[in-house]
Order: structure tokens, then C-alpha cells, then sequence
């Protein structure tokens, strides 16, 4: 046995502990405002960050040295001050940004709190299902997601397919299947101030919350949502744009569900598709970004995708399935768009 291969294995395992104890700290740091709080301030002792936050002594002085140690805040011994650098401010601090990372850290307890159940379904099969999540998954998912939503989408995005915007600028049809809380709905709807947006997805309490969201922001008359599949909607229904962010590698029946798609979309219409950004063959998923796919496959994507019947096809579907799982439901071209981003993929699809 190679006991330098020991030893430096050894050292992993403590780091891949460290950064699931790092995420834990992070969450606390994004959920109480730490970061916010300590975002432009430059260096602050323990009592300064007590004294803006008002939250308990200890427990603050604890998270400040964890996240030291992590390398996320600076620290002074002489001066006992800690720094949280305008560079991870940029990241950690920018509530509804598009370049906002602190959604990930939301993500860690709503997975990892499902772990016993997955474990259990590794030896009996079935899965969680995504309302077992409740409304702490939902909102994670919509912390992590919102921002590129809300200023990309439309503004960048899009602009991919010229075509679909300048129809969608003199009016048009919108279907966004896997709906969620309703941001791509809405985000669209407010982008084209002509269009009329259905917001589709199975999940009652996102529906709920995508509903009021609607009526909050005055655009209840030109954006429905309702629960349901795409298979629901009647046959006559044809829409100009269907879009499917972050969901068809969660679809229970996926070929089923395209199939359907493809009947809605208008003959000369395109389905947009985001889907998270993985390669096709595994040694080329050997990444940071690869490894969190993965987990969040295991933990989400893949179980509550199984625990419906489905096939589980998990987060890292990559671009060859998809292409596969398009052609399957008969749609007769898919585009990979030259859109710039580390942690997605984007599909034109067409019947």
C-alpha cells in the first residue's frame, strides 16, 4: 500500500468535510445578513459586526473564525479584525444579482436533509418527492436561480434567437413548463409588454407563490399560471416561445412530456432550453462544478425524478442525451446556442 497515496487521500477527505462545513457556515452567513453586513465595511472586530447585525456575540465569533479558515474572510491577529474582501462581497453579498453564489449555500440543508431518506432508497428504490422538499426547497431554488432569470434571460439570452424576440416585441405566446415560483414567466412578460405568458409545473405551493407574485406585480391580466402538464393544455393551444429552464432533467416522463411540447409549439416557434452544464463523458465531469452536479442529482434532481416512476435522468444529462431525448419526441432540429456560462447549457429546439 502507497502510504504518501494514503495520506494525501487523508487530506482530501478532511478538505471535501471542510467545504460541506463551509457550505453549513455560508448559509448563516447568506440567511442572517452577515455577509451583507460586512460587505464595503472593510475591517471590523467582533464587536462592530455584533453591533451592525445584532445578532448573539458567540455564535458570531465562532462563524467569523470558521470563515477565516475557510478563506472567505480576512483577519488581523494584532488588530482582531476581520475583512470580508469587495471581491467575495461581489459573490457572496449581491441579493438578486446575476452573479450572486450565496443560492448554492441554500441548497446545502435542503439536500443534505434528505440524505437518510435517499440512502433508504438506494437499497428499496423510489425517490423523494420534490414536495417533500417544502418551502425551504422552493425557495433555495429560486435564491439560486432568480438573478440570472431576472437580468439575463431577456436581455442576453435571447437575444440568441432574433427571430423569437421580434415577434415576442409585436405580441405573441409564451409557455414556461416547470414554472417554479414564476420568474421566467414574469421576467418575460415584463421584458414584452404584448406577450401572453402561461406558467405551467405540478408543484401546488409554487404555483400559489407565482400567482401572487403576478397579481402583486400587475400582470395578472397577460400571466396565468396553473398546475399541470403540458399533456393538459388543449390541443388548439399553440404558443410562439415555449421555454424549460432547469427542468427537463427532472421530468418523470420525459419523452412523454417533449411530445406534448412539440404539439404546442407553433410550426415556426422554438422551445428554449437551460439546462445545467455538463459534458457528455464522465472523465470530462471530473470538476468542482461536476462534483456539485452530481450531488445535486443524488439529492434532487435524479430522486425526486424517480420517486414519481420516472427514470431519474439527473442533472448531468449533458447535450447528447438531450439531443437524443429531443429527436425521440419528434422534434426535428436542436441548437446549441454560443450563450457564455460556466454552470449552463442553452438548446434551441425546434419542431
Amino acid at each position: 500500500m502507497d502510504k504518501e497515496r494514503v495520506k494525501t487521500f487523508m487530506e482530501k477527505v478532511f478538505g471535501d468535510m471542510a467545504g460541506a462545513m463551509t457550505a453549513g457556515l455560508g448559509f448563516v452567513g447568506v440567511k442572517t445578513g452577515l455577509f451583507r453586513a460586512l460587505a464595503g465595511q472593510g475591517p471590523l472586530t467582533l464587536d462592530d459586526v455584533v453591533r451592525l447585525t445584532k445578532l448573539q456575540s458567540r455564535y458570531t465569533e465562532e462563524w467569523l473564525k470558521g470563515m477565516v479558515c475557510a478563506g472567505y474572510l480576512e483577519h488581523d491577529p494584532r488588530a482582531g479584525t476581520y475583512c470580508l474582501p469587495d471581491e467575495h462581497a461581489f459573490l457572496l453579498a449581491s441579493d438578486d444579482t446575476d452573479h450572486f453564489m450565496g443560492g448554492l449555500f441554500c441548497m446545502a440543508p435542503v439536500l443534505l436533509r434528505v440524505a437518510p431518506r435517499v440512502a433508504l432508497a438506494f437499497e428499496q428504490g423510489g425517490g423523494v418527492p420534490f414536495e417533500d422538499y417544502g418551502a425551504d426547497g422552493i425557495e433555495a431554488l429560486d435564491l439560486l436561480n432568480r438573478g440570472q432569470y431576472e437580468q439575463r434571460l431577456a436581455t442576453h439570452w435571447l437575444k440568441s434567437l432574433p427571430e423569437i424576440v421580434q415577434r415576442l416585441e409585436a405580441g405573441g405566446r409564451i409557455l414556461d413548463v416547470g414554472c417554479g415560483v414564476g420568474r421566467v414567466a414574469l421576467t418575460l412578460a415584463k421584458a414584452f409588454p404584448r406577450v401572453s405568458v402561461l406558467g405551467l409545473d405540478a408543484d401546488r405551493e409554487s404555483i400559489a407563490q407565482a400567482t401572487h407574485a403576478a397579481t402583486a406585480e400587475g400582470l395578472s391580466g397577460r400571466v396565468r399560471f396553473i398546475i399541470g402538464s403540458p399533456g393538459d393544455l388543449a390541443a388548439e393551444e399553440r404558443f410562439d416561445l415555449i421555454t424549460a429552464c432547469d427542468c427537463v432533467h427532472d421530468f418523470a416522463a420525459p419523452v412523454d412530456t417533449l411530445t406534448a411540447m412539440r404539439d404546442l409549439v407553433k410550426p415556426d416557434g422554438v422551445l428554449f432550453v437551460v439546462e445545467p452544464k455538463a459534458a457528455d463523458r464522465l472523465e470530462d465531469n471530473c470538476n468542482s462544478i461536476g462534483t456539485m452536479y452530481y450531488g445535486f442529482s443524488v439529492f434532487h434532481c435524479m430522486t425526486q425524478s424517480l420517486a414519481r416512476g420516472g427514470p431519474g435522468l439527473g442533472t448531468c444529462l449533458g447535450p447528447a442525451r438531450a439531443r437524443a431525448l429531443m429527436r425521440e419526441a419528434g422534434f426535428s432540429s436542436f441548437d446549441i446556442l454560443d450563450i457564455k456560462s460556466q454552470v449552463l447549457a442553452f438548446y434551441a429546439v425546434r419542431p
